[in-house]
């Protein structure tokens, strides 16, 4: 088995033995690959590998990318900053999913271009829930702030091309996976709070969990994990 075949095998391994660990289905939780500096024939070859879903950080880099790969049946997922100045360009790339929404200035015009094209865009809104300064996200570390987060999300979750499918956050560096859950707890729980307070929303989608701790991630409760090193390994 080469190299790229194991990688695929051992990470869905890890993923379906997590799920199992805490009563859950591993069909609940999405693989997404995260092909971000690897060139085109890489995805291909993780395509031909039985892979269907690929994260890329930024668009410059994407849109060649997804062009040269084609296969229309592929989902890509933006999962990088976006600035509000390239958000027509999320739709010229044509993803399916964007985990980074993190300022209403930037859904406000993800929702218009969408609106000119006669689309409705799936979006996640960013939680930075560790409090770190150099993370992006809307602040979401204390309890105490989900009201003012709520004034915030709800004229996002009514703009008319977006569909606020969820959120998504990125956990800090931490020596250990279980280390790393209090922090996924966090998300999960102000996405509880945000399903009873905003139900024009469904809130399904819970996005987090990397290659170092995404098994934590599952225990609480994510439906999308962002896999780049473990299946690609380390970035070209």
């Amino acid at each position: 088995m080469d190299t790229l075949s194991a990688n695929i095998v051992k990470v869905k391994e890890r993923l379906a033995v997590a799920a199992q660990r805490a009563g859950r289905d591993p069909a609940e939780v999405r693989l997404i690959a995260v092909s971000k500096t690897h060139p085109a024939e890489v995805v291909q070859a993780a395509v031909a590998r039985g892979l269907l879903e690929f994260g890329e950080n930024r668009i410059e880099e994407a849109a060649p990318k997804m062009q040269a790969v084609g296969n229309s049946y592929l989902r890509w997922h933006m999962i990088g900053h976006v600035q509000s100045r390239k958000a027509r360009e999320v739709f010229t790339a044509n993803f399916a999913l964007v985990h980074s929404v993190d300022s209403f200035k930037l859904a406000e015009r993800l929702s218009r271009f969408a609106g000119e094209l006669g689309r409705v865009q799936p979006v996640l809104l960013e939680c930075n829930v560790s409090g770190e300064g150099a993370k992006s996200g809307f602040d979401a570390h204390a309890p105490a702030g989900w009201e003012k987060l709520l004034s915030e999300f709800g004229p996002i979750v009514r703009l008319p091309h977006l569909r606020v499918s969820g959120l998504m956050t990125m956990a800090p560096v931490v020596s250990t996976p279980e280390a790393a859950r209090p922090f996924f707890a966090r998300l999960r729980e102000l996405r509880d709070y945000l399903r009873a307070q905003l139900p024009e929303s469904d809130w399904r989608e819970l996005s987090m969990g990397m290659t170092d701790d995404f098994e934590a991630g599952v225990a609480e409760g994510a439906t999308l994990v962002r896999i780049g090193r473990a299946i690609f390994g380390e970035r070209q």
